[in-house]
């Protein structure tokens, strides 16, 4: 790997993370049109790791919201009036909606780097929960706001996001998808979405780091790793922003046609030989 494709896949990384279109399912279509191959240990550790660019662009960017509902999560462990503060349930919320991804991600890790690293699944993934996300977006009534938020709602949006371990479903996508469901607004999804984020993708950027150190250094390298990190934080910043705005005024339906036409033209080219699924 060279610089410039570090510069080009931590830049795909900021701008795919938080939309809901599959931030790994691009990065691997991108790592195999640029001849890597794809369940490669250091690509895949590498995918993973430039995540926390992303990541510690949404920490910063819910800087308020965070040092708002982390002193109240902690009032609460040890005053029990303090306990019914909405930061409160929502830090609680948060913790256990994160749960589901860990336990599975651990699990089916083995299966996850590297046979649903094929761009089959890729390009199923695309197409299949571009209906789900149709529908979703269809049937919520978003009568729901970010007060109403309880564990149960994460609990169910967090088993959710574990269909986004599959490349081509996108987290952003499940979760948003799941919380529309449980009939929130478009932008306490998006909100809720980000938080999930934070110790899902953070946890597996550091597991990954850790596990996968030596094959980095002697595959795609460090010094990539961490430039492309660094050019994901900066344009994620750029993007959650914006995806808060957008989607306080619009519906997810071009996202859904984006993916669709991915999707297809994916397919097309395995199809034809034009580019192999590994």
């Amino acid at each position: 790997m060279n610089i410039f494709e570090a510069v080009l896949l931590g830049a795909v990384e900021g701008v795919t993370e938080f939309l809901p279109v599959s931030s790994t399912g691009h990065l691997t279509i991108l790592e195999k049109l640029l001849g890597y191959q794809i369940d490669d240990p250091d690509i895949t550790a590498f995918t993973v790791i430039i995540q926390s660019g992303a990541v510690i662009a949404t920490i910063i960017f819910l800087l308020k919201d965070i040092l708002r509902i982390v002193p109240a999560f902690l009032g609460g462990l040890v005053s029990k009036p303090k306990r019914d503060s909405p930061d409160y349930r929502f830090g609680w919320a948060v913790i256990l909606g994160s749960i589901p991804i860990v336990i599975i991600a651990l699990l089916f890790k083995d299966t996850i780097e590297t046979t649903l690293r094929s761009l089959w699944f890729v390009a199923g993934a695309l197409l299949v929960w571009s209906g789900v996300m149709a529908f979703a977006d269809h049937a919520a009534t978003q009568v729901r706001h970010e007060d109403d938020v309880t564990w149960k709602d994460t609990l169910i949006i967090g088993f959710v996001q574990c269909m986004a371990l599959i490349p081509g479903i996108s987290r952003s996508g499940a979760t948003m998808s799941a919380g529309l469901l449980r009939d929130f607004d478009r932008v306490t999804v998006t909100k809720l979405s980000f938080f999930l984020s934070i110790p899902a993708l953070l946890g597996a950027s550091l597991l990954q780091g850790y596990q996968e150190y030596d094959r980095i250094a002697g595959g795609v390298g460090w010094v990539n790793t961490l430039v492309a990190t660094a050019v994901s934080f900066v344009v994620a910043y750029f993007s959650v922003n914006w995806l808060l705005k957008f989607v306080a005024k619009h519906s997810y339906s071009v996202f859904i046609f984006y993916r669709l036409a991915l999707g297809s033209l994916l397919m097309l080219l395995l199809a034809t030989g034009t580019i192999t699924a590994q």
